[in-house]
């Protein structure tokens, strides 16, 4: 069954895509739920001038998110986090955190845009994955101390 994404859905794709799924995923979640239209030919018809007309935009934010990416390249953060004498800390360091301290050093980054490869539940030195843009992805270093 195709389908016409309303809005991003993760391990899905993005607003506007067109995607095959299985028809009881499409027409009892999707559709009703309102994050998917059913794809006729009608609406990809809809589609496509829509994604003609959203393509200048597009390329701006492309544009933007590709410059913010090198920004953040060179970008080293510091999260303290309470921790034990083992080192393991209290809770985990999480995208909200780091999307403060993001903040804080003059970066506008959405949390949801962001994920860790390994997650932080020691002291010490992790990554992050920042989803700025379809194409653009950008790895930024942080590490975790004791408060």
């Amino acid at each position: 069954m195709e389908i016409i994404l309303k809005q991003d859905i993760k391990h899905l794709g993005e607003k506007d895509d067109l995607v095959v799924v299985k028809p009881g995923y499409g027409r009892n979640y999707l559709i009703p739920q309102g994050f998917a239209i059913l794809a006729t030919s009608s609406a990809k018809k809809v589609l496509a001038e829509n994604i003609k007309q959203a393509q200048f935009k597009q390329e701006k934010i492309k544009k933007d998110a590709t410059e913010l990416a090198g920004k953040l390249e060179s970008v080293k953060l510091s999260i303290g986090a309470k921790a034990g004498e083992s080192g393991k800390i209290f809770g985990k360091v999480n995208s909200i955190q780091l999307a403060e301290a993001l903040k804080a050093q003059g970066f506008d980054v959405d949390r949801r845009r962001i994920t860790f490869e390994e997650e932080p539940k020691h002291l010490g030195e992790y990554v992050a994955n920042l989803n700025l843009h379809k194409e653009v992805k950008v790895q930024v270093p942080f590490e975790v101390v004791a408060d």
